[in-house]
């Protein structure tokens, strides 16, 4: 690893520790009982099945996403180079079994080869430090046939409708009390990050297809995330339903062979 990305991963280390306590009140980050809740476990269903498996979430934070997984009934390894975050995480599901908890990086997991039956990751790729490597890793962690199932977005672009929404946000927020846990009083720091990251101008679903490919995953497929949009606008005030359309937002599987 060079030593600008040493130095970039120490501060995006820093950065999600000191936003642990707090991340579960942003809107998109925590993952409320109901329709939303339902929203997201599908496309897991879908990906993974029923029937158990062994599954490993990478940067699994403050372990939202880990319920998914885990309530299904499959086994769960669950990292995160945070420990900040994975205390929060541990709090959360203390004494369930199936689950373990790993602090390690997600670009190098140091797990052995060929073993995991799937892989899961929300809104990871787009800060990855070195995405080819990565891929690599992560391809060589899977059993043949593995799945891999991915949550993200272009966090960069805003959509020609997410360009009409941020307006009518900032509208609002003439009028109203700013959200003081959205985007935190650290966002000028995660635009300085962003801007560093090899993804940092735009995750397209195209560059990560590619990518992959070059990695050896097959049976590559975008899926939409229209439904867990909807769902997510039920339960929401007007900024956040209009949050949910700023960006392009999408869900992708891809196999092992």
């Amino acid at each position: 690893m060079s030593i600008d990305n040493f130095h970039l991963k120490d501060d995006i280390r820093d950065y999600w520790s000191k936003r642990s306590e707090t991340f579960d009140l942003v809107f998109g980050h925590r993952i409320p009982p109901g329709p939303e809740f339902d929203a997201w476990q599908q496309p897991v269903r879908d990906a993974l099945g029923e029937h158990s498996l062994s599954v490993l979430e990478l940067a699994c934070g403050t372990g939202e996403v880990t319920r998914l997984i885990h309530d299904i009934g499959h086994n769960v390894t669950a990292l995160d180079f945070s420990e900040a975050m994975l205390s929060v995480a541990r709090r959360k599901h203390a004494g369930k079994p199936r689950l373990r908890f790993v602090l390690a990086d997600a670009e190098n997991t140091m797990e052995p080869d060929d073993i995991y039956d799937a892989i899961v990751c929300r809104h990871l790729v787009w800060t990855l430090t070195q995405p080819e490597q990565a891929f690599q890793e992560w391809h060589r962690v899977l059993k043949s046939g593995g799945r891999l199932l991915v949550f993200d977005g272009d966090w960069a672009q805003l959509t020609l409708v997410g360009r009409i929404a941020s307006k009518l946000i900032a509208l609002l927020g003439r009028f109203s009390p700013p959200d003081p846990h959205y985007d935190s009083a650290q966002s000028s720091r995660h635009k300085h990050i962003m801007e560093q990251l090899p993804f940092g101008d735009g995750l397209r679903p195209e560059r990560i297809i590619t990518l992959l490919k070059d990695a050896g995953f097959s049976d590559i497929r975008l899926h939409s995330h229209d439904p867990i949009a909807v769902a997510q606008r039920k339960q929401a005030n007007l900024r956040d339903r209009l949050r949910t359309r700023l960006y392009r937002r999408f869900i992708l599987t891809a196999t092992k062979p």
